[in-house]
């Protein structure tokens, strides 16, 4: 049987920068408008793709069989619905990350040139963007500026994801928290493309000026409505083609909802690295390299909850902190997946008044089965008026289904809020 290793495929070379542009698909808007701004300053050509609908899903499940992770689906009929629709085909590089667990995060990319081959479309090159050497003859170079200016983009990503969610249920005029948002990331890309922006003073004064203009907003609090908490597999989280716009739909019906920011997944991930090394006596070197990353993150997540905290907005908890929710409900080295993540992340949307909580998983997803539903009773027993749904997303799930029951959910979350109006009477 032939090494993966040693099958030949088409490579994105250093030469392709100036000629090729690099197809990233969609999850986080605000996010990935700030990361494909970076890589154009960085000289490469960059594009995500916003293709949605039907014909999305149906491309996917042409080239990737119903039961292999519908993330995976998604993100492969995206690509190839979007090369069905290009002329410059022998111009373009498909950008795929690999974290470098055992889940399809990091193992898709064959996946999608098995795909590729099939659909006619084999002579374009995949690149793989990860941190653990995987694939290291692609020419997209992970850099110490580009890391810097990554870092710098997911605070502010993070920043502004969370205080839209915290104002957009509550706008007395419709969009403004939206125009406000994309305004910010404007002025973000805007001081990047000047070399600025991405350095610690910096930082610390666009945080301060983000929260406070935000803080500004006009906002109707008088009502108590739904405070609702989404947490799940990062790609069905986080993306509106994996979740049926699931943030969207609930801001519809009347409730506040709160994602938790990439922040979160990178720390774990982090910090997986050094209980592999207590667990499993691995790298030393990697271990110390992860603590550096984790302190530096910690002091720009800080910046992030001090400016929160002088506005009218709770803000998040510290990662630490959420890290230490999951002991005594799931174990730290249970982290196939998003792992003790998910529990960590219910258990600190609980604490931060967000007890009504949508799980939101692809169907089939053993870590997410185990690590969120497998959770849930023990969550419960902890904090008894947690209300919490998990949500299966897959190519056979309708949306309805999938929306009468968020909206039990919020039956109930509605219930509770007249029954604690008539005991403050």
């Amino acid at each position: 049987m032939q090494n993966i290793d040693e099958i030949k495929y088409p490579k994105f070379t250093a030469s392709m920068r100036k000629t090729h542009t690099i197809l990233i698909p969609s999850m986080l808007e605000f996010h990935m408008t700030l990361f494909e701004g970076i890589l154009k300053q960085c000289n490469y050509k960059v594009e995500v793709l916003h293709n949605e609908g039907p014909e999305v899903i149906e491309e996917g499940l042409k080239y990737v069989h119903n039961d292999t992770c519908y993330p995976a689906t998604l993100v492969i009929g995206q690509f190839i619905d979007a090369l069905n629709h290009r002329n410059d085909l022998d111009k373009v590089v498909l950008l795929i990350t690999q974290t470098g667990g055992g889940c399809r995060a990091s193992n898709y990319i064959h996946l999608l040139r098995k795909a590729l081959k099939k659909a006619g479309y084999g002579y374009i090159p995949v690149v793989s963007l990860n941190a653990s050497n995987l694939e290291k003859d692609s020419g997209l170079k992970i850099t110490l500026p580009l890391i810097v200016r990554v870092a710098a983009a997911m605070t502010y990503g993070d920043l502004i994801m969370y205080l839209y969610n915290k104002t957009r249920s509550y706008e007395i005029k419709k969009g403004s928290s939206y125009e406000l948002s994309i305004k910010l990331i404007n002025e973000i890309l805007n001081q990047f493309e000047h070399n600025k922006g991405y350095q610690y003073r910096y930082l610390k004064k666009n945080i301060n000026y983000i929260a406070k203009c935000f803080n500004k907003l006009e906002l109707d609090l008088s009502h108590a409505i739904p405070k609702v908490g989404i947490v799940g597999e990062i790609y069905v989280k986080y993306a509106s083609l994996g979740n049926n716009r699931l943030e969207e739909f609930l801001v519809s019906q009347h409730a506040e909802v709160m994602v938790p920011g990439l922040y979160g997944f990178i720390l774990y991930c982090l910090y997986n690295g050094l209980y592999d090394r207590q667990l499993y006596k691995t790298s030393l070197k990697g271990a110390l390299l992860n603590k550096f990353l984790i302190k530096y993150l910690r002091k720009r997540e800080k910046l992030m909850i001090n400016s929160i905290s002088k506005t009218k907005f709770t803000p998040m908890k510290y990662f630490s902190h959420t890290k230490d929710l999951s002991e005594g409900v799931l174990d730290h080295g249970t982290k196939m997946g998003e792992g003790w993540l998910l529990t960590a992340e219910m258990m600190e949307l609980v604490e931060i008044g967000y007890g009504n909580i949508v799980c939101a998983q692809p169907f089939g997803c053993l870590p997410n089965h185990i690590c969120g539903k497998g959770v849930m009773k023990k969550i419960k027993s902890i904090h008894p008026d947690a209300n919490i749904v998990a949500i299966d997303y897959d190519p056979s799930a309708t949306k309805v289904n999938q929306e009468n029951r968020i909206k039990l959910m919020l039956a109930i979350a509605k219930e509770q809020i007249k029954e604690d109006e008539k005991a403050k009477l």
